[in-house]
C-alpha cells in the first residue's frame, strides 16, 4: 500500500538529516536558510552559543525599499550579497552552508553564489 508523501514533512526530514552533520562554531558559524513561497530568510548562527550573529531577508528595507519589481531569483541574489556584507562587517569570513533541506537549485543556488562572490567562504 502506497503512503501519501507530504513535501513539507519530507523537507523537514532532509533538514534534520543534514543537521546531524552540520554544526556552527564560533570560528565557522552556520549559514541557515529558509525559503518560503514569497520570501527568503538567512541567518548566520553560532550553535555553540545559540546566538544569531547576522540575519538578512527579502523583507529588509535595503532590498524591499526601492520599489522595483524583481524576480525571486534576483531578490535571492541580493539577500545573499547582503548577508555576506553584514558577515564581513562582523569579521565572519567562513561559514558552513545549511540549505535547510532544500535542493541546491534556483533561489538557494542564487543566494549561495552571490554570498560567495561577496567573499564568504563555504
Amino acid at each position: 500500500m502506497a503512503r501519501d508523501v507530504n513535501p513539507r514533512i519530507m523537507r523537514q526530514v532532509r533538514h534534520r538529516r543534514g543537521r546531524k552533520k552540520l554544526q556552527g562554531t564560533s570560528s565557522r558559524p552556520r549559514l541557515a536558510l529558509f525559503r518560503s513561497l514569497s520570501h527568503i530568510y538567512v541567518q548566520v548562527i553560532d550553535d555553540s552559543l545559540g546566538h544569531t550573529l547576522v540575519a538578512a531577508s527579502s523583507l529588509d528595507a535595503e532590498i524591499k525599499g526601492n520599489g522595483e519589481s524583481k524576480s525571486k531569483g534576483d531578490v535571492s541574489r541580493q539577500v545573499g550579497a547582503l548577508v555576506a556584507r553584514r558577515s564581513k562587517e562582523k569579521g565572519i569570513t567562513q561559514v558552513v552552508f545549511d540549505r535547510g533541506g532544500y535542493k541546491y537549485h534556483g533561489r538557494v543556488k542564487a543566494l549561495a553564489e552571490a554570498a560567495r562572490e561577496e567573499g564568504l567562504e563555504f
